[in-house]
C-alpha cells in the first residue's frame, strides 16, 4: 500500500500529533481538504481511526522515518 507524497506528509504531521488545523496552517491548504486527505488515508490502509492508520503505515513501511 502506496501513499501520494501529499497523503504521506499529512500522515506523518499526523504522527507527530498535529491537528487537523495545525496540519492545514502548515500546508497552506483548508482544513476540509486535510480532513478529505485522511479520510482517504484510513479507507486505503482499512485504519479505524488516524492512530490506527499511523500504526498499520509503520507496520507495512517499517522503515518509514517520521522524525
Amino acid at each position: 500500500m502506496k501513499l501520494s507524497p501529499r497523503k504521506l506528509q499529512i500522515l506523518t504531521l499526523v504522527a507527530k500529533g498535529f491537528t487537523d488545523k495545525e496540519i492545514s496552517i502548515k500546508l497552506q491548504m483548508s482544513e476540509r481538504t486535510v480532513q478529505t486527505h485522511l479520510s482517504l488515508i484510513l479507507s486505503k490502509l482499512n485504519a479505524r481511526n488516524r492512530t490506527n492508520a499511523v500504526a498499520l503505515y509503520k507496520h507495512y513501511h517499517p522503515k518509514w522515518d517520521i522524525l
